[in-house]
């Protein structure tokens, strides 16, 4: 409390410094004076942005200098592998063109066919991310690309260029060309007073252009005007889709795609924007011409609409010559330019329908071009009076004829079908490759080939004489040549020629009768099966292998049990030796039934009737019978062996459990039978499915009406009269059969046929029995025609009752005989799937085997291109290397989708134990020094004058339609064609092929055997031997090493 009575009273005045220190309230004025200097300040920031803007729009200079900072970011470079950092372009006409595009279908496709990826491009970090914002690639692209093929030695063996004729680069382009361009489509583009100038953008017609989009959504009067720049509409056609600007985001993509590209190679953009109309002028899209193609750039445009040579144009426009004939070529050329200039708005009307409106347009453009002093007064006159005249493209065909051989034929036709792509695309592509043809080779055989058809030279070869031909018959014989090389991750095809120019190649194209050739086939199996038994048996105590139940027609298992039973030495060569000398009797005396019926066989020389020669004398001297008779007990084999084999499930009609057994085999053999037939018919068209089924038929009327009526219940009996004549008339041409009564085919008899054999009178089993196909073969292409799409599972899943009934359907007959019939016909079917497995893994080169013992001798046809692949297997030691026609393939060079593809170095296979393969090799060197190609023996020499090891196979193939009479009476006999061939390996390395062939009636008058390429070959040893040499400074170079990845 003592501190309260001393306290001061409270004071009531207000002081003096508080007044002095309070605000006084602002007056109005002053208030507006604030306001008016924030606008101010504001004002003069607009005025100030507005100048930068202005100054930016008219310089460039930031932008310039931003974008190309960015731009220097997107790079890409090209290392080994493939890339995982690399967006393929979209579906622009330039990227599709050039395969760009396409690449992400090609890899796929060419990594399946046995090449790698060996170096591939990879984008930067900010190149992946501007490329998926959908923004275009920066690069410098290329005004010239095309289909680029060289040999094995780097030669060039073909170059397509496209386009053909274009500008090199700016400074060859006539300045009045250059004028008018920028005049008609970008003034300002080449003003060399803005240095950092942006193409892609001309900011007045951009604004016009905003201005009048925006009045045409609004609906305001006015006419529409476009913004593009030249940059903008190079990006539009080479790289939006279709070549289109469908959205305003799409004009946007376009620029910004354009002004990143021309900064890309620093701020100053002059050297950029000369490139734009020199890229423009070679490139610009002038519609498309029938028997053509599109055309593109002014010098296509020329040539192509006008027929004028370009060359020609371009040195008048550069022309100053003032006299009347210079003055009008001058105006023609300048009036054929513009109107291309103008017709590329709207081309296809242009240069079609509206040539007269676009030869007004033309005319306008003249005069105010003239008004404007782009083209002086007089050329603007000459060019006014002139009339443009379009080409005929009856009278002047706008195709370029390509100069091009066999060799060149055959390696754009590798690509093609490698690619799939025709060869009018494939040559616009951006694409080097590497045929490992070597092409001085190449032309030398093909040239001697071509000159077999002089006589004087015929002769001077020996090619005349019994069994040969006559100085008449020499031009009429057309032959094919194949060479390959072994290397060390492939075979690589070193000539491939005939003597025709033909795009048609017998080795690889045909399906002929190759005859005696197909002995080496069965001679293969027949071996590859002893190795299978040696494996199985060799290591079996005698004792116990007297104790192996044999079957009693199954001779080479029998044979193969007593050998080893005999010997103490189990050596597979040597037991593969013992094989070869094996004998088999030549006598022609036997009937065999085999394709459903019984038949007999013909050795070619009677002498050899009575014989009874080994396999090995054989087949160095071509002796038929034996190998019929080998055919059967591999036929024989096959039928025992197989697990779960139809005899050994039936033999025993009294068995208590034979439904279960027949369950579990119809169920475990249907579904692997039906699994074969699936890869036969698995990626094809329904068309190509049924022409692979009657493919592999031997076609009776009977047997394509129990075919038709099974796979189209539904169709009328018109349909079926078709199906019935058509392929019947096409059997008679193409085999070797001629009308015959069981041939005729009246409209009562396919009359009592559709009836006879139609839905629900016969069930499948028996409807397979009379097409003489598998039943299940036959059901399955049944199902394809209706289920294209389906799965193997769903084809699985839906036989389970037909793979029951196909074999049940076997004991239903009373009759024993026909039972036995049955089965026999049925199991040779299933026998010969297996056989053709196994020829298949040596190369046979289709989809099935006629179900014949005629095979032995060439009658399921062949080509000979795989027969030397199967030459090339032996000589290899049984490993099945690639065959190689295209050793690389390099896309897009020095661009952002730049890859590169060499073959697989790991794709050697073994198909044939190595004892297998030398004790082939041993055989054939016996044919040529001894047997049927003797007459080539000592013909290659090594340089030191040791001949080369050499051998192979000869066949003749007859193919005559025949006709035959009751008792089998031969009643006539006409020619299709003849062949003959010889396949060979020649020396340590190199393998091949040479066939002579004579198509259609014209070989009734020949004669000749294998005999004749046989000396065809001899004559060509001068041409082959230096090249078979080696470290020869012939050869090829070595192939890329790509590394395993």
């Amino acid at each position: 409390m003592g501190a309260l009575w001393q306290s001061e009273p409270t004071s009531k005045e207000t002081p003096t410094e508080s007044l002095e220190e309070s605000p006084s309230p602002k007056s109005p004025r002053q208030r507006h004076l604030w306001w008016r200097l924030v606008w101010l300040v504001l004002l003069l920031a607009l005025i100030a942005l507005g100048v930068a803007i202005a100054n930016e729009m008219h310089t460039s200079r930031l932008q310039s200098r931003e974008l190309s900072q960015f731009a220097s970011t997107l790079t890409y470079s090209l290392q080994p592998g493939p890339s995982d950092a690399i967006l393929y372009p979209g579906e622009g006409p330039f990227d599709k063109r050039l395969g760009y595009s396409a690449l992400g279908e090609f890899l796929p496709r060419l990594l399946k066919r046995d090449y790698v990826i060996s170096e591939q491009v990879h984008f930067s970090p900010a190149l992946m991310d501007y490329t998926e914002h959908g923004f275009f690639v920066p690069y410098k692209e290329k005004i010239q690309t095309g289909l680029s093929i060289t040999d094995c030695k780097g030669d060039v063996l073909y170059q397509y260029h496209y386009p053909q004729y274009l500008y090199p680069d700016f400074d060859s382009i006539p300045p009045v060309i250059v004028n008018s361009l920028l005049f008609i489509e970008n003034r300002d583009l080449l003003d060399p007073n803005d240095p950092y100038a942006n193409p892609a953008v001309d900011w007045p017609r951009f604004a016009k252009a905003a201005y009048s989009q925006v009045a045409k959504y609004l609906a305001l009067p006015g006419q529409s005007a476009g913004g593009s720049t030249l940059a903008t509409q190079l990006e539009k056609y080479r790289h939006s889709p279709d070549g289109l600007t469908v959205s305003g985001a799409e004009k946007i993509r376009q620029m910004i795609s354009a002004s990143v590209r021309a900064y890309q190679g620093g701020a100053q953009s002059l050297e950029a924007r000369q490139r734009i109309v020199r890229d423009y002028l070679n490139s610009v899209p002038l519609s498309a011409v029938p028997g053509h193609g599109e055309v593109h750039g002014m010098a296509e445009g020329l040539r192509v609409w006008y027929g004028a040579d370009f060359a020609q144009v371009n040195q008048a426009l550069a022309s100053t010559e003032s006299d009347p004939a210079s003055l009008a070529a001058r105006g023609l050329a300048l009036r054929q330019v513009l109107s291309l200039m103008i017709a590329q708005r709207r081309p296809s009307h242009f240069l079609s329908k509206g040539r007269n409106e676009l030869a007004e347009l033309t005319d306008s453009h003249i005069r105010v071009l003239a008004a404007s002093s782009i083209v002086d007064r007089p050329l603007a006159e000459a060019a006014l009076a002139s009339k443009a005249v379009y080409r005929d493209w009856v009278a002047q065909p706008t195709i370029q004829p390509i100069v091009t051989n066999k060799g060149i034929s055959v390696a754009r036709s590798r690509l093609s079908l490698a690619l799939a792509r025709p060869l009018y695309d494939l040559d616009r592509l951006d694409l080097s490759a590497t045929s490992t043809l070597q092409s001085d080779l190449q032309g030398q055989v093909s040239q001697y080939l071509k000159d077999l058809a002089d006589p004087a030279i015929a002769e001077k070869l020996g090619l005349f004489g019994e069994r040969l031909l006559t100085p008449t018959s020499t031009t009429q014989v057309r032959y094919s040549f194949t060479l390959l090389e072994r290397t060390a991750n492939g075979s690589r095809v070193r000539v491939q020629t005939d003597s025709t120019d033909q795009p048609f190649d017998i080795n690889e194209g045909s399906k002929l009768e190759l005859g005696s050739t197909a002995k080496l086939r069965v001679l293969t199996s027949y071996l590859e099966i002893i190795a299978e038994l040696h494996d199985k048996y060799a290591a079996t105590p005698a004792a116990d292998l007297k104790n192996v139940e044999v079957a009693e027609l199954d001779f080479i298992t029998r044979w193969a049990i007593d050998y080893l039973i005999q010997n103490k030495d189990r050596n597979l060569t040597a037991m593969l030796d013992a094989a070869l000398d094996r004998k088999y009797s030549a006598s022609p005396g036997e009937a065999f039934f085999t394709g459903g019926g019984m038949h007999v066989f013909n050795n070619f020389r009677k002498e050899d009737n009575s014989r009874i020669p080994t396999l090995k004398d054989a087949l160095r001297e071509s002796i038929n019978l034996p190998f019929i008779r080998l055919m059967r007990d591999l036929v024989r084999y096959s039928t025992y062996q197989t697990p779960g084999n139809s005899i050994k499930l039936l033999r025993d009609d009294t068995e208590p459990r034979r439904q279960e057994y027949l369950a579990r085999f119809a169920d475990k053999e249907g579904t692997d039978y039906l699994r074969r037939f699936w890869k036969k018919y698995r990626g094809k068209t329904s068309q190509q499915r049924l022409d692979t089924f009657l493919d592999g038929l031997r076609i009776t009327p009977i047997r394509l009406a129990a075919v038709h009526r099974y796979l189209f219940p539904e169709a009328d009996l018109a349909t079926f009269n078709a199906f019935v004549r058509a392929h019947l008339k096409q059997e008679l041409q193409d085999k070797k059969r001629a009308p015959s009564k069981q041939d005729t085919v009246t409209d009562k008899r396919l009359d009592d046929m559709y009836y006879a054999y139609g839905p629900g009178k016969f069930d499948l089993p028996d409807q397979g029995f009379v097409a003489k196909v598998h039943p299940l073969d036959l059901w399955l292409l049944g199902y394809l025609l209706h289920n294209p799409s389906a799965s193997f599972q769903d084809a699985a899943q839906a036989s389970q009752f037909e793979r029951q009934e196909v074999y049940s359907w076997l004991f239903k007959s009373r009759h024993k005989g026909a039972r036995d019939s049955r089965i026999r016909t049925l199991v040779e079917i299933e026998a010969f799937l297996d056989i053709h497995r196994r020829w298949k893994r040596v190369g046979y080169p289709f989809d099935h085997l006629v179900p014949s013992l005629a095979t032995a001798i060439g009658s399921s046809g062949d080509r000979p291109a795989a027969l030397a692949e199967l030459i090339g297997i032996i000589q290899n030691d049984g490993i099945r290397l690639p065959v190689l026609r295209i050793d690389t393939l390099h896309f897009a060079a020095d661009t952002p989708y730049e890859t590169r593809l060499a073959g697989d170095p790991d794709l050697g296979q073994r198909v044939l134990s190595v004892e297998v393969a030398r004790a082939l090799r041993g055989a054939l060197s016996q044919v040529v020094d001894a047997g049927t190609a003797r007459r080539v023996s000592g013909s290659f020499k090594l340089n030191d004058g040791t001949p080369m090891v050499m051998g192979g196979k000869t066949g003749t193939g007859d193919n005559r339609l025949e006709s035959w009479g009751a008792g089998g009476r031969l009643l006539g006999s006409k020619a299709i064609n003849r062949t003959a061939t010889f396949v060979f390996f020649l020396g340590d390395n190199h393998f091949g092929t040479l066939t002579a062939f004579v198509p259609g009636r014209a070989a009734e008058s020949f004669k000749f055997t294998s005999a004749l390429p046989v000396q065809v070959l001899k004559g060509m040893a001068p041409i082959l031997t230096p090249y078979l040499q080696p470290g020869s400074h012939t050869l090829c170079k070595a192939p890329p090493q790509v590394a395993k990845q």
